[in-house]
């Protein structure tokens, strides 16, 4: 098939390298322009344009795709490119902007897209991110055909994927990008034999964007909440927290048993206990124990490294 691909991350550069094995013809990469990255904010390519300049595939960087936008030659470009294209099929995963009706109609079986949650439950910008945060047991990958709503499409391909207790948006994303991609080439043999389903109008949620704004730890919130935003913000944005004048960035954590809180409940954000094991910290409901942390310009440390040079105090409080 003649095959039109659109993506930026590395989650959407697996998507890509799967297509490119299978033997279709990937007859244009659409991704982000080049962004400043690193300490030197140096523009970088994307990984999925790093992949296609490899492979010696057209690479098109346009800003925005609306004809009445802010760019409105790059899109007519675009336009111009996807028209003559004559694509079989335009395949999305995490590009990063929207796309247009004209978009959606010019592939011969119009425009598929790769989402990682279980449609249409976390519809938008971070649903690996949010499924962790919000302590589901399961996740998947959803294999969409694109309509102009937002996640709104008939569901071609669904495959779900057990979360673990100590999962990470790390590690579920590798997981759901290698099952994303293999689930894509499989739908891909049936097109022009798709059997849409319309998805459920009950059980949606909306997984916005992850701000850095989110980062601040809230020691109000139960050790349960705390625990599992800590593994949805690994990597981005990390969870932090004010300890002894240092902001510090918490990287695992994991829910104590209130059993040794003895007395009246002590205030949410009073360190508990200090030892190579962990930091113990009061929370509006159990304790939460750090266990891996990283101080300001440092690396991540395990607690027993952390401890030999932190300068709180059993007793102090940190602020939310």
């Amino acid at each position: 098939m003649r095959v039109i691909f659109a993506g930026t991350p590395e989650f959407a550069r697996k998507a890509l390298a799967a297509l490119h094995a299978s033997g279709h013809e990937i007859v244009g990469v659409f991704t982000q322009p080049d962004r400043p990255a690193g300490r030197g904010m140096k523009l970088q390519n994307s990984a999925v344009k790093q992949f296609a300049l490899e492979k010696g595939l057209p690479v098109a960087q346009p800003h925005s795709l609306k004809l009445d936008g802010k760019y409105p030659e790059e899109a007519a470009a675009a336009q111009a490119f996807i028209a003559q294209a004559q694509a079989d099929v335009m395949v999305v995963a995490a590009y990063g902007l929207i796309l247009p009706q004209w978009a959606l109609d010019a592939p011969r079986f119009g425009c598929l897209n790769i989402h990682a949650s279980l449609l249409p439950r976390w519809r938008g910008a971070a649903p690996i991110h949010r499924a962790i945060e919000a302590g589901d047991s399961q996740t998947g990958v959803t294999i969409m055909q694109m309509d102009a709503g937002l996640d709104t499409g008939d569901m071609l391909h669904v495959e779900a994927l057990l979360i673990g207790e100590q999962e990470t948006t790390a590690s579920l994303h590798d997981k759901l990008a290698d099952m994303g991609a293999r689930m894509l080439v499989e739908t891909l043999t049936q097109a022009g034999h798709f059997k849409p389903v319309k998805q459920p109008t009950a059980g949606v949620t909306y997984a916005h964007k992850i701000e850095k704004t989110e980062a601040a730890i809230d020691w109000s919130l139960s050790a349960k909440t705390l625990s599992q935003r800590v593994r949805a913000f690994d990597p981005f944005p990390g969870v932090t927290a004010q300890m002894a004048g240092d902001v510090v960035k918490v990287w695992q954590a994991h829910v104590m048993s209130c059993a040794s809180v003895q007395g009246a409940a002590p205030a949410a954000g009073t360190l508990l206990a200090i030892s190579e094991s962990g930091l113990e910290v009061a929370c509006g409901e159990g304790v939460l124990c750090l266990t891996q942390l990283q101080k300001p310009g440092g690396k991540r440390q395990s607690s027993a490294e952390f401890v030999r040079s932190f300068k709180g105090e059993v007793g102090d409080v940190f602020k939310s």
